[in-house]
Protein backbone atom coordinates (compact mmCIF):
# COMPACT_ATOMS: atom_id res chain seq x y z
CA UNK A 1 0.00 0.00 0.00
CA UNK A 2 1.14 3.20 -1.25
CA UNK A 3 1.13 6.59 -0.15
CA UNK A 4 -1.28 8.98 -1.59
CA UNK A 5 -0.10 10.83 -4.70
CA UNK A 6 1.93 7.81 -5.86
CA UNK A 7 2.50 7.50 -9.88
CA UNK A 8 2.49 3.73 -9.50
CA UNK A 9 0.44 2.08 -12.61
CA UNK A 10 -1.50 -0.77 -11.86
CA UNK A 11 -2.85 -3.45 -14.66
CA UNK A 12 -6.13 -1.76 -14.67
CA UNK A 13 -4.77 1.69 -15.97
CA UNK A 14 -5.38 0.00 -19.58
CA UNK A 15 -9.05 -1.69 -19.24
CA UNK A 16 -10.01 -3.55 -22.94
CA UNK A 17 -12.93 -1.11 -24.31
CA UNK A 18 -16.38 -2.33 -24.36
CA UNK A 19 -19.77 -1.88 -26.36
CA UNK A 20 -20.79 1.59 -25.96
CA UNK A 21 -24.32 0.82 -25.50
CA UNK A 22 -23.10 -1.32 -22.68
CA UNK A 23 -21.93 1.49 -19.77
CA UNK A 24 -22.71 4.74 -20.65
CA UNK A 25 -19.56 7.51 -21.51
CA UNK A 26 -18.16 8.81 -18.71
CA UNK A 27 -16.43 11.46 -20.96
CA UNK A 28 -18.30 13.66 -18.83
CA UNK A 29 -16.17 12.92 -15.65
CA UNK A 30 -12.91 13.75 -16.89
CA UNK A 31 -13.32 17.62 -15.74
CA UNK A 32 -13.65 16.74 -12.72
CA UNK A 33 -10.42 14.18 -12.70
CA UNK A 34 -8.24 16.59 -14.26
CA UNK A 35 -9.89 19.70 -11.45
CA UNK A 36 -9.61 17.74 -8.19
CA UNK A 37 -6.33 15.24 -9.33
CA UNK A 38 -3.79 16.94 -11.13
CA UNK A 39 -0.73 14.89 -12.13
CA UNK A 40 -3.01 12.12 -10.14
CA UNK A 41 -1.96 13.78 -6.85
CA UNK A 42 -5.18 13.13 -5.27
CA UNK A 43 -3.80 14.60 -1.62
CA UNK A 44 -5.48 17.94 -1.90
CA UNK A 45 -8.72 17.24 -3.60
CA UNK A 46 -9.93 13.77 -2.06
CA UNK A 47 -10.07 13.24 2.18
CA UNK A 48 -9.34 9.92 1.76
CA UNK A 49 -7.88 7.43 4.88
CA UNK A 50 -6.14 5.35 2.27
CA UNK A 51 -6.31 4.25 -1.39
CA UNK A 52 -4.89 0.93 -3.02
CA UNK A 53 -1.53 0.74 -4.70
CA UNK A 54 -3.24 1.60 -8.08
CA UNK A 55 -5.34 4.13 -9.96
CA UNK A 56 -7.90 3.69 -12.80
CA UNK A 57 -7.76 5.68 -16.03
CA UNK A 58 -11.55 6.93 -17.48
CA UNK A 59 -12.85 3.84 -19.35
CA UNK A 60 -13.01 3.70 -23.00
CA UNK A 61 -16.28 4.16 -25.03
CA UNK A 62 -15.94 1.35 -26.63
CA UNK A 63 -15.20 -1.77 -24.12
CA UNK A 64 -15.07 -4.70 -24.87
CA UNK A 65 -16.89 -7.44 -22.23
CA UNK A 66 -15.69 -10.45 -24.07
CA UNK A 67 -18.65 -13.51 -23.84
CA UNK A 68 -21.62 -11.33 -22.13
CA UNK A 69 -21.07 -8.66 -25.51
CA UNK A 70 -23.18 -11.10 -27.80
CA UNK A 71 -26.20 -10.97 -24.78
CA UNK A 72 -25.77 -7.45 -24.15
CA UNK A 73 -26.27 -6.70 -27.57
CA UNK A 74 -29.78 -8.39 -27.80
CA UNK A 75 -30.78 -6.01 -24.87
CA UNK A 76 -32.73 -3.20 -25.64
CA UNK A 77 -31.33 0.34 -25.21
CA UNK A 78 -34.52 1.77 -24.50
CA UNK A 79 -34.72 -0.68 -20.98
CA UNK A 80 -31.12 -0.33 -20.11
CA UNK A 81 -30.48 2.58 -17.41
CA UNK A 82 -27.85 4.97 -16.86
CA UNK A 83 -24.57 3.65 -15.31
CA UNK A 84 -22.61 6.19 -13.15
CA UNK A 85 -19.44 5.10 -11.80
CA UNK A 86 -18.42 5.21 -8.44
CA UNK A 87 -15.62 6.51 -7.75
CA UNK A 88 -14.87 5.54 -4.11
CA UNK A 89 -15.61 2.41 -5.13
CA UNK A 90 -13.32 2.21 -7.93
CA UNK A 91 -10.22 3.76 -5.24
CA UNK A 92 -11.06 1.15 -3.02
CA UNK A 93 -10.21 -1.90 -5.16
CA UNK A 94 -7.65 -4.33 -5.41
CA UNK A 95 -6.07 -4.95 -7.78
CA UNK A 96 -5.07 -8.87 -9.60
CA UNK A 97 -1.48 -8.44 -9.14
CA UNK A 98 -2.63 -7.77 -5.09
CA UNK A 99 -5.11 -11.36 -5.40
CA UNK A 100 -2.06 -12.94 -6.79
CA UNK A 101 0.57 -12.22 -4.40
CA UNK A 102 -1.79 -12.42 -1.77
CA UNK A 103 -2.34 -15.99 -2.82
CA UNK A 104 1.50 -16.74 -2.99
CA UNK A 105 2.18 -15.19 0.54
CA UNK A 106 -0.48 -17.70 2.02
CA UNK A 107 1.01 -20.56 0.22
CA UNK A 108 4.94 -19.74 0.92
CA UNK A 109 3.45 -18.82 4.74
CA UNK A 110 1.66 -22.82 4.30
CA UNK A 111 5.05 -24.68 3.19
CA UNK A 112 6.90 -22.68 5.95
CA UNK A 113 5.06 -23.75 8.42
CA UNK A 114 4.94 -27.27 7.25
CA UNK A 115 8.38 -27.15 6.97
CA UNK A 116 8.93 -25.91 10.34
CA UNK A 117 6.59 -28.42 12.10
CA UNK A 118 8.63 -31.45 10.07
CA UNK A 119 12.00 -29.86 11.23
CA UNK A 120 10.36 -29.76 14.89
CA UNK A 121 8.75 -33.18 14.85
CA UNK A 122 12.27 -34.83 13.70
CA UNK A 123 14.42 -32.62 15.96
CA UNK A 124 12.41 -33.73 19.03
CA UNK A 125 12.42 -37.53 18.11
CA UNK A 126 16.26 -37.11 17.97
CA UNK A 127 16.18 -34.92 20.81
CA UNK A 128 14.18 -37.93 23.13
CA UNK A 129 16.40 -40.52 21.72
CA UNK A 130 19.74 -38.70 22.22
CA UNK A 131 18.77 -37.80 26.00
CA UNK A 132 17.96 -41.06 26.84
CA UNK A 133 20.94 -42.79 25.56
CA UNK A 134 22.99 -39.87 27.44
CA UNK A 135 20.60 -40.32 30.76
CA UNK A 136 21.83 -44.37 30.20
CA UNK A 137 25.17 -43.41 30.04
CA UNK A 138 25.58 -40.80 32.56
CA UNK A 139 24.51 -43.52 35.16
CA UNK A 140 27.10 -45.94 33.93
CA UNK A 141 29.71 -43.75 33.93
CA UNK A 142 28.76 -43.56 37.82
CA UNK A 143 28.14 -46.61 38.57
CA UNK A 144 31.49 -47.20 37.17
CA UNK A 145 33.25 -44.47 39.30
CA UNK A 146 31.64 -45.58 42.14
CA UNK A 147 33.07 -49.15 41.73
CA UNK A 148 36.40 -47.35 41.26
CA UNK A 149 35.98 -45.50 44.39
CA UNK A 150 35.22 -48.45 46.15
CA UNK A 151 38.26 -50.31 44.63
CA UNK A 152 40.43 -47.63 46.06
CA UNK A 153 39.24 -47.24 49.25
CA UNK A 154 39.91 -51.25 49.39
CA UNK A 155 43.58 -50.38 48.38
CA UNK A 156 44.02 -47.96 51.08
CA UNK A 157 42.74 -49.90 53.67
CA UNK A 158 44.98 -52.50 53.00
CA UNK A 159 48.26 -50.10 53.12
CA UNK A 160 46.83 -48.77 56.29
CA UNK A 161 46.41 -52.01 58.15
CA UNK A 162 49.85 -53.34 56.66
CA UNK A 163 51.46 -50.12 58.01
CA UNK A 164 49.44 -50.14 61.26
CA UNK A 165 50.48 -53.58 62.10
CA UNK A 166 54.24 -52.43 61.65
CA UNK A 167 53.74 -49.54 63.51
CA UNK A 168 52.16 -51.50 66.39
CA UNK A 169 56.02 -54.02 66.37
CA UNK A 170 58.49 -51.14 65.95
CA UNK A 171 56.93 -49.24 69.12
CA UNK A 172 56.80 -52.27 70.86
CA UNK A 173 60.45 -53.16 70.43
CA UNK A 174 61.99 -49.59 71.06
CA UNK A 175 60.04 -49.93 74.14
CA UNK A 176 62.24 -52.95 74.92
CA UNK A 177 65.62 -51.08 73.72
CA UNK A 178 64.61 -47.99 76.03
CA UNK A 179 66.04 -49.45 79.28
CA UNK A 180 69.37 -50.57 77.82
CA UNK A 181 70.63 -47.11 77.13
CA UNK A 182 74.11 -46.03 79.74
CA UNK A 183 76.92 -44.58 78.17
CA UNK A 184 77.83 -41.18 77.63
CA UNK A 185 80.16 -40.29 74.48
CA UNK A 186 83.46 -38.26 74.09
CA UNK A 187 83.01 -34.02 73.26
CA UNK A 188 83.58 -33.88 68.96
CA UNK A 189 83.81 -29.93 69.23
CA UNK A 190 86.73 -29.65 66.40
CA UNK A 191 84.41 -31.45 63.20
CA UNK A 192 81.46 -29.53 65.10
CA UNK A 193 83.16 -26.23 64.43
CA UNK A 194 84.11 -27.33 60.97
CA UNK A 195 80.69 -28.11 59.98
CA UNK A 196 78.91 -25.09 61.49
CA UNK A 197 81.67 -22.99 59.63
CA UNK A 198 80.91 -24.31 56.15
CA UNK A 199 76.99 -23.36 57.12
CA UNK A 200 77.99 -20.11 58.00
CA UNK A 201 80.26 -19.51 54.63
CA UNK A 202 77.41 -20.92 52.63
CA UNK A 203 74.96 -18.39 54.47
CA UNK A 204 77.25 -15.69 52.05
CA UNK A 205 75.83 -16.79 49.00
CA UNK A 206 73.87 -14.47 46.74
CA UNK A 207 70.53 -14.78 44.63
CA UNK A 208 69.27 -18.11 43.60
CA UNK A 209 71.94 -19.49 44.39
CA UNK A 210 70.95 -19.12 48.37
CA UNK A 211 69.12 -23.24 48.35
CA UNK A 212 68.51 -25.61 50.54
CA UNK A 213 70.37 -27.83 48.61
CA UNK A 214 71.94 -31.60 49.39
CA UNK A 215 75.29 -29.71 50.26
CA UNK A 216 73.36 -28.15 52.96
CA UNK A 217 71.13 -31.09 54.33
CA UNK A 218 74.35 -33.01 54.38
CA UNK A 219 76.04 -30.41 56.62
CA UNK A 220 72.77 -29.87 58.96
CA UNK A 221 72.97 -33.64 59.48
CA UNK A 222 76.54 -33.94 60.06
CA UNK A 223 75.65 -30.83 63.03
CA UNK A 224 73.14 -33.22 64.23
CA UNK A 225 74.47 -36.69 64.13
CA UNK A 226 77.88 -34.52 66.19
CA UNK A 227 75.26 -33.29 68.41
CA UNK A 228 73.30 -36.51 68.80
CA UNK A 229 77.07 -37.94 69.72
CA UNK A 230 77.43 -35.49 72.16
CA UNK A 231 74.42 -36.46 74.21
CA UNK A 232 74.10 -38.27 77.34
CA UNK A 233 72.14 -41.61 78.63
CA UNK A 234 69.74 -38.93 79.78
CA UNK A 235 69.40 -37.29 76.38
CA UNK A 236 68.58 -40.43 74.25
CA UNK A 237 66.02 -41.86 77.03
CA UNK A 238 64.44 -38.19 76.16
CA UNK A 239 64.67 -39.10 72.64
CA UNK A 240 63.17 -43.03 72.85
CA UNK A 241 60.31 -41.40 74.55
CA UNK A 242 59.21 -37.83 72.20
CA UNK A 243 59.92 -41.00 69.89
CA UNK A 244 57.47 -43.19 71.46
CA UNK A 245 54.77 -40.26 71.69
CA UNK A 246 55.27 -39.92 68.06
CA UNK A 247 54.58 -43.63 67.03
CA UNK A 248 51.66 -43.54 69.28
CA UNK A 249 50.46 -40.77 67.75
CA UNK A 250 50.92 -41.87 64.15
CA UNK A 251 49.01 -44.89 65.29
CA UNK A 252 46.39 -43.19 66.66
CA UNK A 253 46.34 -41.18 63.18
CA UNK A 254 45.91 -44.86 61.07
CA UNK A 255 43.61 -46.28 63.66
CA UNK A 256 40.99 -42.83 62.56
CA UNK A 257 41.53 -43.46 58.97
CA UNK A 258 41.13 -46.98 59.24
CA UNK A 259 38.12 -47.07 60.77
CA UNK A 260 36.73 -44.05 58.32
CA UNK A 261 37.75 -46.11 55.89
CA UNK A 262 35.38 -48.99 56.84
CA UNK A 263 32.81 -46.82 57.12
CA UNK A 264 33.58 -45.10 53.62
CA UNK A 265 33.77 -48.15 52.21
CA UNK A 266 30.49 -49.85 53.26
CA UNK A 267 28.41 -46.71 52.31
CA UNK A 268 30.41 -46.45 48.51
CA UNK A 269 29.62 -50.25 48.07
CA UNK A 270 26.13 -49.68 48.75
CA UNK A 271 25.57 -47.50 46.28
CA UNK A 272 27.53 -49.29 43.84
CA UNK A 273 25.10 -51.59 43.96
CA UNK A 274 22.27 -49.75 43.61
CA UNK A 275 19.95 -50.14 40.61
CA UNK A 276 16.64 -48.24 38.90
CA UNK A 277 14.76 -51.06 40.78
CA UNK A 278 16.62 -51.24 43.89
CA UNK A 279 14.33 -50.85 47.41
CA UNK A 280 14.96 -47.91 49.16
CA UNK A 281 15.17 -45.41 46.27
CA UNK A 282 13.78 -42.38 46.40
CA UNK A 283 13.44 -38.20 45.49
CA UNK A 284 15.51 -36.21 47.74
CA UNK A 285 14.60 -32.30 46.15
CA UNK A 286 17.49 -30.22 46.30
CA UNK A 287 20.26 -32.78 47.46
CA UNK A 288 22.59 -32.29 44.89
CA UNK A 289 22.96 -28.50 45.63
CA UNK A 290 24.18 -29.61 49.37
CA UNK A 291 27.73 -29.61 48.80
CA UNK A 292 29.10 -31.09 51.82
CA UNK A 293 32.44 -32.25 51.12
CA UNK A 294 36.04 -31.38 52.54
CA UNK A 295 38.32 -33.05 50.63
CA UNK A 296 38.82 -33.42 46.71
CA UNK A 297 40.47 -37.08 44.96
CA UNK A 298 43.95 -35.55 45.44
CA UNK A 299 43.45 -34.43 49.19
CA UNK A 300 41.78 -37.52 50.08
CA UNK A 301 44.67 -39.64 48.89
CA UNK A 302 46.99 -37.39 50.20
CA UNK A 303 45.81 -37.33 53.43
CA UNK A 304 45.96 -41.16 54.04
CA UNK A 305 49.30 -41.02 52.36
CA UNK A 306 50.80 -38.74 54.42
CA UNK A 307 49.48 -41.14 57.11
CA UNK A 308 51.30 -43.68 55.59
CA UNK A 309 54.39 -41.85 54.62
CA UNK A 310 54.34 -39.82 58.51
CA UNK A 311 54.16 -43.78 59.77
CA UNK A 312 56.65 -45.05 57.90
CA UNK A 313 58.81 -41.97 58.98
CA UNK A 314 58.23 -42.72 62.33
CA UNK A 315 59.21 -46.08 62.25
CA UNK A 316 62.67 -45.11 60.10
CA UNK A 317 63.03 -42.72 63.11
CA UNK A 318 62.64 -45.31 65.49
CA UNK A 319 64.79 -47.95 63.80
CA UNK A 320 67.16 -45.81 63.22
CA UNK A 321 67.19 -44.84 67.19
CA UNK A 322 67.29 -48.40 68.23
CA UNK A 323 70.48 -49.20 66.38
CA UNK A 324 71.93 -45.35 67.22
CA UNK A 325 71.32 -46.92 70.67
CA UNK A 326 72.43 -50.32 70.50
CA UNK A 327 75.52 -49.29 68.73
CA UNK A 328 76.31 -46.07 70.09
CA UNK A 329 79.99 -46.28 71.66
CA UNK A 330 81.30 -48.58 68.79
CA UNK A 331 80.08 -47.23 65.54
CA UNK A 332 79.98 -42.81 66.72
CA UNK A 333 83.46 -42.73 64.92
CA UNK A 334 82.44 -44.63 61.74
CA UNK A 335 79.39 -42.88 61.29
CA UNK A 336 81.52 -38.98 61.94
CA UNK A 337 82.75 -39.98 59.00
CA UNK A 338 80.76 -41.45 56.58
CA UNK A 339 78.56 -38.34 57.31
CA UNK A 340 82.18 -36.59 56.69
CA UNK A 341 82.28 -38.34 52.94
CA UNK A 342 78.54 -37.47 52.07
CA UNK A 343 79.11 -34.17 52.83
CA UNK A 344 82.58 -34.24 51.06
CA UNK A 345 80.46 -35.82 48.07
CA UNK A 346 77.79 -33.58 48.18
CA UNK A 347 80.12 -30.81 48.13
CA UNK A 348 81.93 -32.44 44.89
CA UNK A 349 78.73 -32.94 43.24
CA UNK A 350 77.52 -29.47 43.50
CA UNK A 351 80.79 -27.50 42.78
CA UNK A 352 80.14 -29.87 39.54
CA UNK A 353 76.28 -28.61 38.46
CA UNK A 354 77.89 -25.04 39.98
CA UNK A 355 80.50 -25.08 37.24
CA UNK A 356 78.23 -26.27 34.36
CA UNK A 357 75.68 -23.79 35.16
CA UNK A 358 78.20 -21.63 34.16
CA UNK A 359 79.21 -22.56 31.53
CA UNK A 360 75.28 -23.14 29.84
CA UNK A 361 74.78 -19.29 31.22
CA UNK A 362 77.66 -18.28 29.55
CA UNK A 363 76.38 -20.16 26.05
CA UNK A 364 73.14 -18.61 26.66
CA UNK A 365 74.54 -14.94 27.46
CA UNK A 366 76.07 -15.34 23.82
CA UNK A 367 72.72 -16.50 22.27
CA UNK A 368 70.38 -13.91 23.98
CA UNK A 369 73.08 -11.11 22.94
CA UNK A 370 72.98 -12.17 19.34
CA UNK A 371 69.10 -12.39 19.53
CA UNK A 372 68.86 -8.88 20.90
CA UNK A 373 70.48 -8.22 17.62
CA UNK A 374 68.64 -9.89 15.66
CA UNK A 375 65.53 -8.79 17.07
CA UNK A 376 66.70 -5.00 16.89
CA UNK A 377 66.65 -5.64 13.31
CA UNK A 378 63.68 -7.49 13.06
CA UNK A 379 62.10 -3.89 14.79
CA UNK A 380 63.53 -1.18 12.22
CA UNK A 381 62.71 -3.61 9.11
CA UNK A 382 58.76 -3.55 10.87
CA UNK A 383 58.83 0.04 10.93
CA UNK A 384 60.11 0.52 7.32
CA UNK A 385 57.37 -2.02 5.59
CA UNK A 386 54.64 0.75 8.01
CA UNK A 387 56.23 4.03 6.59
CA UNK A 388 55.99 1.42 3.25
CA UNK A 389 52.38 0.74 3.52
CA UNK A 390 51.31 4.09 4.59
CA UNK A 391 52.19 5.40 1.45
CA UNK A 392 49.53 3.23 -0.08
CA UNK A 393 47.22 3.86 2.59
CA UNK A 394 47.54 7.96 1.45
CA UNK A 395 46.65 7.19 -2.33
CA UNK A 396 43.84 5.25 -1.57
CA UNK A 397 42.04 7.35 0.83
CA UNK A 398 43.21 10.42 -1.78
CA UNK A 399 41.30 8.59 -4.48
CA UNK A 400 38.12 8.11 -2.24
CA UNK A 401 38.42 11.76 -1.49
CA UNK A 402 38.29 12.97 -4.92
CA UNK A 403 35.55 10.18 -5.96
CA UNK A 404 33.35 12.35 -3.28
CA UNK A 405 33.20 15.70 -6.02
CA UNK A 406 32.11 13.58 -8.56
CA UNK A 407 28.39 15.26 -9.03
CA UNK A 408 24.77 14.25 -9.06
CA UNK A 409 24.41 10.36 -10.86
CA UNK A 410 28.29 10.40 -10.91
CA UNK A 411 28.64 9.53 -7.29
CA UNK A 412 27.96 5.68 -8.35
CA UNK A 413 29.22 2.91 -6.08
CA UNK A 414 30.61 1.29 -8.52
CA UNK A 415 33.56 -1.40 -8.27
CA UNK A 416 35.96 0.84 -8.34
CA UNK A 417 34.44 3.07 -5.55
CA UNK A 418 34.12 -0.99 -3.72
CA UNK A 419 37.66 -2.07 -4.81
CA UNK A 420 38.97 1.13 -3.19
CA UNK A 421 37.07 1.17 0.11
CA UNK A 422 38.00 -2.07 0.31
CA UNK A 423 41.96 -1.41 -0.45
CA UNK A 424 41.62 1.41 2.48
CA UNK A 425 40.48 -1.36 4.76
CA UNK A 426 43.07 -3.72 4.20
CA UNK A 427 45.78 -1.57 3.76
CA UNK A 428 44.85 -0.22 7.44
CA UNK A 429 44.18 -3.68 8.88
CA UNK A 430 48.12 -4.52 7.39
CA UNK A 431 49.38 -1.64 9.25
CA UNK A 432 47.36 -2.47 12.53
CA UNK A 433 49.05 -5.86 12.24
CA UNK A 434 52.17 -4.65 11.40
CA UNK A 435 52.19 -2.37 14.39
CA UNK A 436 50.95 -4.96 16.45
CA UNK A 437 53.77 -7.20 15.09
CA UNK A 438 56.11 -3.81 16.10
CA UNK A 439 55.07 -3.67 20.17
CA UNK A 440 55.12 -7.80 20.43
CA UNK A 441 58.77 -7.30 18.86
CA UNK A 442 59.73 -4.45 21.17
CA UNK A 443 57.99 -6.38 24.11
CA UNK A 444 60.54 -9.42 23.10
CA UNK A 445 63.63 -7.15 22.96
CA UNK A 446 62.78 -5.73 26.54
CA UNK A 447 62.25 -9.41 27.70
CA UNK A 448 65.51 -9.78 26.13
CA UNK A 449 67.51 -7.31 28.09
CA UNK A 450 65.72 -8.34 30.86
CA UNK A 451 67.20 -11.72 30.43
CA UNK A 452 70.70 -10.44 29.24
CA UNK A 453 70.59 -8.63 32.81
CA UNK A 454 69.38 -11.96 34.70
CA UNK A 455 72.08 -14.24 33.26
CA UNK A 456 74.71 -11.65 33.85
CA UNK A 457 73.70 -11.24 37.48
CA UNK A 458 73.26 -15.06 37.66
CA UNK A 459 76.47 -15.56 36.79
CA UNK A 460 78.36 -13.65 39.31
CA UNK A 461 76.27 -15.31 41.58
CA UNK A 462 77.62 -18.56 40.51
CA UNK A 463 81.23 -17.14 40.44
CA UNK A 464 80.67 -16.14 44.26
CA UNK A 465 79.12 -19.55 45.28
CA UNK A 466 82.22 -21.97 43.50
CA UNK A 467 84.43 -19.55 45.70
CA UNK A 468 82.32 -19.92 48.32
CA UNK A 469 82.26 -23.81 47.98
CA UNK A 470 85.46 -24.86 46.42
CA UNK A 471 88.07 -22.61 48.39
CA UNK A 472 86.63 -21.62 51.76
CA UNK A 473 84.50 -24.99 53.01
CA UNK A 474 86.46 -27.77 51.13
CA UNK A 475 89.89 -25.80 52.23
CA UNK A 476 88.66 -26.46 55.80
CA UNK A 477 87.78 -29.61 55.52
CA UNK A 478 90.71 -30.80 55.22
CA UNK A 479 91.80 -30.29 58.79
CA UNK A 480 88.96 -32.92 60.13
CA UNK A 481 90.33 -34.70 62.84
CA UNK A 482 91.15 -38.86 62.76
CA UNK A 483 89.44 -41.60 64.10
CA UNK A 484 91.92 -41.99 66.87
CA UNK A 485 91.18 -38.78 67.85
CA UNK A 486 87.04 -39.21 67.88
CA UNK A 487 87.50 -41.82 70.05
CA UNK A 488 89.54 -40.07 71.79
CA UNK A 489 92.90 -41.62 71.92
CA UNK A 490 94.50 -38.54 71.04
Amino acid sequence: MDCLGSTLTATYAHPRPTPTNFLPAISTMTSSYRDHFPHYNMTHSLSLPWRPSTYYKVASDSPNLGPYSTRSQKVSESTMLPFVSNRTTLFTRYTPDDWYRSNLTNYQESNTSRHNSERLRVDTSRLIQDKYQQTRKTQADSTQNLGERVNDIGFWKSEIIHELDEMIGETNELTDVKKKLERALMETEAPLQVARECLFHREKRMGIDLVHDEVEAELLQEVDSILCCQERMKLHLDKAVAQLAANRASQHELEKDLHDKQVAHRIDDKCHHLRNTSDGVSYFRGVERVDATVSVPETWAKFTDDNILRSQSERTASAKLRDDIQNLLVVTANEMWNQFNKVNLAFTNRIAETADAKNKIQVHLAKTLQEIFQTEMTIESIRKAIKEKSAFLKVAQTRLDERTRRPNIELCRDMAQLRLVNEVREVDDTIQALQKRLREAEDTLQSLVHTKATLEHDLAVKANTLYIDREKCMGMRKSFPSTLRLVGFC
